[in-house]
């Protein structure tokens, strides 16, 4: 039996409306995940969130971003916009990794839970070998978890009504090069327990 993690991608209200990169939809994101996760959680043996964790990133920020390697100041580790959405206070999610601390962190791989333990080690100690990702942004950060996943081994789907993108270009572009590397794009209304 395949068992599956939910990975929550930085729903945090730095990448949401209002915040310092905010996405248009991120708001509505956070909501919708915290509903999908309360409903299914069942259905996940492990429930994993990351979040942008920035203390000194160096290029990642800039004065004057292009918005490709660099961006305005965001998700400062310790500030208020780098916490959860409060949406998800009731996520009782089973590990959280903080990423990008001292470099650019766009995927959770990059990043590690409170205990020093990295993402790709946590789900292997849990016998995980399918995951479903979900979260901000989907041309970005969520983009490049899937990957990374994927090409790690997991058996990864994103689940795309669970995700926003910055703009929809980027979001074709990010639906395409994830498609290309394997990783599923399916709807959170399929059934995550579905055979592959």
């Amino acid at each position: 039996m395949s068992t599956r993690a939910l990975i929550v991608v930085d729903v945090q209200p730095t990448f949401c409306e209002g915040g310092e990169l905010g996405v248009e939809g991120g708001n509505q994101v956070a909501a919708d995940v915290a509903t999908y996760a309360g409903t299914h959680r069942d259905r996940y043996g492990l429930v994993v969130t990351t979040q942008d964790w920035h203390v000194d990133p160096g290029e990642h920020f800039s004065d004057r971003p292009d918005f490709v390697t660099s961006w305005p100041v965001h998700g400062v580790a310790g500030s208020p916009n780098a916490r959860l959405h409060p949406a998800l206070a009731d996520l009782a999610a089973d590990v959280a990794v903080k990423k990008g601390q001292y470099d650019h962190g766009y995927s959770g791989f990059d990043g590690a839970d409170d205990e020093g333990r990295r993402l790709v080690d946590v789900l292997h100690q849990a016998g995980v070998d399918a995951v479903d990702v979900v979260g901000l942004a989907e041309s970005h950060c969520v983009k490049h978890t899937a990957l990374d996943a994927a090409g790690l081994g997991f058996a990864t789907r994103v689940l795309t009504d669970l995700t926003a993108p910055v703009s929809p270009e980027l979001g074709e572009q990010a639906r395409t090069e994830m498609a290309a590397a394997g990783v599923e794009l399916a709807s959170s209304g399929g059934d995550p327990l579905a055979p592959r």
